[in-house]
């Protein structure tokens, strides 16, 4: 038998920003892995939706046993949602594995779209959203995160990054020293009541959280290599 995959967007902080065709599918679903169920389960509650008989994990830590029962139900026929705690599965969260398996058995994928950390960020950064790189979260340890980000030193599009509350100090100031003095934004809690933009130098951004950890998520943009976003050097006398 051949099933569905339903791959769904959820808000990234204002339930609101949900769409009725979001809801529609949460409604008519034979089965829903989720990121984690505590949150998926407060949408329903919140719209007051009939959840499907079956809910079950699908995150790091299992993705791989989550993915052989999503095949399974798939098998069965099954319409089989997959939820992550916040947008789009697959970006930055799991998704991946699940639609290597779906189209490896010829099962049917829907794309059930909601809002997006990337192109929120993008939007309110006041930085161009012409061309841009997504690089999800860089590594941990210091060199090679500059390393990471050398790689686009020389390009000209914008980079966007997630990143956690207690490394965005230690991510600005390895941008600084990889990219140069450059203009950036650093978004937190986008959409959520406490929603902050911090715009301006990476310099001055990075001296910013050196001395103060963000609360809440956190979603970097950085200008590409153009002289409109480039920090003059000092004239000498």
């Amino acid at each position: 038998m051949t099933g569905t995959l339903f791959l769904i967007g959820t808000p990234i902080g204002n339930l609101d920003d949900i769409s009725q065709r979001v809801l529609t599918t949460l409604g008519d679903l034979d089965a829903l892995a989720c990121e984690d169920t505590r949150r998926t389960r407060k949408i329903y509650e919140h719209f007051q939706l009939a959840s499907p008989k079956t809910i079950f994990a699908c995150h790091d830590h299992n993705e791989e046993q989550a993915v052989k029962r999503i095949a399974g139900l798939l098998r069965d026929g099954r319409k089989v949602g997959l939820v992550t705690d916040a947008g789009m599965p697959g970006i930055s969260d799991p998704g991946f594995r699940a639609v290597q398996a779906a189209l490896e058995d010829d099962h049917a994928i829907e794309v059930i779209p909601g809002p997006s950390a990337v192109e929120t960020a993008l939007a309110v950064s006041g930085l161009s959203a012409a061309s841009f790189t997504f690089k999800g979260f860089p590594p941990k340890k210091s060199g090679k995160r500059r390393n990471f980000l050398a790689a686009d030193a020389a390009m000209p599009h914008t980079l966007v990054l997630f990143e956690s509350p207690h490394r965005t100090g230690g991510l600005l100031a390895d941008a600084l020293a990889a990219l140069g003095d450059r203009r950036a934004a650093v978004c937190i809690e986008l959409t959520k009541m406490f929603e902050e933009v911090a715009r301006g130098w990476l310099s001055d951004l990075a001296d910013r959280f050196a001395e103060e950890t963000p609360r809440g998520e956190v979603t970097v943009v950085i200008a590409g290599n153009n002289p409109k976003f480039m920090r003059p050097e000092p004239e000498t006398a």
